[in-house]
């Protein structure tokens, strides 16, 4: 997988995924002790499944810190702004027009419509 796509989404849930996958993978190695190439191959695996559920882990609650300093950086004021019908439906209007969900309006053709154009960028 990806650095990009093991980050994204909720890297609080993909660490338990990644952990509970390496308690399996060592239970296997275990079970397969006699064996001893591939006790050394499920331990291995073990041990990065555990490694990188841990590493999930840390990110995870340095993400949540950070989120918290961030929230209590910006005043109360401001987060009502943003949060706010009119704001939630302007940004939803925005997205559509850059997506092309909905047309852009109509330019002016002509000297005025280019420096209205100009002067909204």
């Amino acid at each position: 997988m990806p650095l990009r796509g093991l980050l994204s989404g909720d890297p609080s849930r993909n660490s338990k995924i990644y952990l509970a996958i390496g308690a399996v993978s060592l239970v296997k190695a275990i079970a397969l002790r006699k064996d001893q190439t591939r006790f050394r191959r499920e331990l291995v695996d073990a041990g990065l499944f555990i490694g990188v559920g841990l590493a999930l882990r840390q990110y995870s609650q340095l993400k949540e810190e950070k989120r918290a300093e961030i929230e209590e950086t910006v005043p109360d004021w401001a987060i009502r702004a943003a949060t706010s019908p009119p704001a939630q439906q302007g940004v939803r209007s925005f997205a559509k027009r850059q997506l092309g969900g909905e047309p852009e309006p109509e330019q002016e053709s002509g000297l005025r419509g280019k420096a209205k154009n100009v002067v909204s960028r």
